[in-house]
């Protein structure tokens, strides 16, 4: 199986996203870069490169809905023509901005961000909304755990890996042990369990870090030979990468446990400590990230909680 990698630059920090294009027949890519101008002539003169134009594409599958591996999904269908979407049920950024839920609000209200503070991360939103079309319910097909992507020469398994996303997905190829693994694995950057609703119960906050935890060690059953991920260089040495990702979530956890204090904390007490000067996107990843490891240090009854009318307050044992 063909697989070739697409560097597509993208206005965001995290720099270049991977696309990756499986030259096989039915023409798939998987993740597309944001809708701007400069990725999709990238993209464009990526697949020139490779012998083909966006009219041959008959598959454009998503390893989660975030504007930097989205964006062009709906343009490139619609200059396909025949082209499927492909993302999994658990996604919603396809849909809609991530902060436009009320879900959304009622979780950074629950984590103790001040009421600017949700005001200034909703326009940053609103302004990121350009870099990716909407889709409805009917303009995509599901990916299901377990099921395959099916090739000419063989087949790709899709992987459910949530935890950077509820929907995040990753690919294995069997025959030779290679993953293509979106945001679920980076080289050089340990991923962010973004905070999201539940995508089965709304109400409730998704617990990102646990899954994440689970999704790295069911890739790590696999024993991956190569991991291609969603930004840098690809992965030769998973066992390693997991081993170094697992001792900087616990260095993450003690900090964050040794920052509940006996008066308690909120998760936006614990952004701020940790990364008091996080601004732009990063303010809402600082939060993400206390979040998630508060959420698993209390399952795990390493601190307890308490809700102060709807803000969920953090105090030692």
């Amino acid at each position: 199986m063909r697989v070739v990698p697409i560097s597509v630059p993208t206005p965001f920090y995290i720099g270049p996203v991977n696309v990756y294009l499986i030259a096989e027949d039915p023409l798939t890519i998987i993740d597309t870069g944001p809708k701007t101008k400069e990725a999709i002539e990238a993209l464009r003169a990526g697949l020139r490169k490779a012998g083909f134009l966006v009219s041959d594409l008959r598959r454009i599958v998503l390893t989660h809905a975030h504007e930097d591996h989205c964006g062009l999904a709906r343009s490139l269908r619609d200059e396909a023509k025949n082209a499927e979407v492909f993302v999994h049920n658990w996604e919603t950024g396809h849909r809609h901005s991530r902060l436009e839920y009320e879900e959304h609000r009622v979780l950074l209200e629950r984590a103790g961000v001040p009421e600017s503070e949700i005001q200034r991360m909703r326009g940053m939103y609103d302004r990121m909304r350009k870099y990716a079309d909407s889709f409805g319910d009917d303009e995509y097909t599901a990916l299901w755990d377990e099921a395959e992507l099916e090739f000419e020469s063989g087949s790709l398994r899709i992987l459910h890996t949530p935890g950077h996303t509820p929907g995040s997905c990753s690919f294995l190829r069997e025959a030779d042990r290679t993953v293509i693994a979106g945001d679920c694995v980076l080289k050089r950057i340990t991923p962010n369990p973004v905070l999201s609703p539940d995508p089965i119960d709304p109400s409730r906050r998704f617990p990102s870090l646990a899954e994440y935890l689970v999704s790295l060690a069911r890739l790590r059953s696999f024993s991956p030979t190569l991991v291609y991920g969603g930004h840098g260089e690809p992965i030769h040495d998973y066992e390693e990468l997991f081993h170094r990702y697992f001792r900087a979530f616990q260095d993450r956890q003690s900090q964050v446990i040794g920052l509940v204090g006996k008066a308690g904390v909120t998760a936006w007490d614990v952004a701020l400590e940790m990364f008091p000067n996080a601004d732009d996107v990063h303010r809402f990843l600082s939060v993400s990230e206390a979040v998630a490891h508060l959420d698993l240090a209390q399952t795990e009854r390493k601190i307890a909680f308490e809700l102060n009318g709807q803000t969920e307050v953090y105090k030692p044992l």
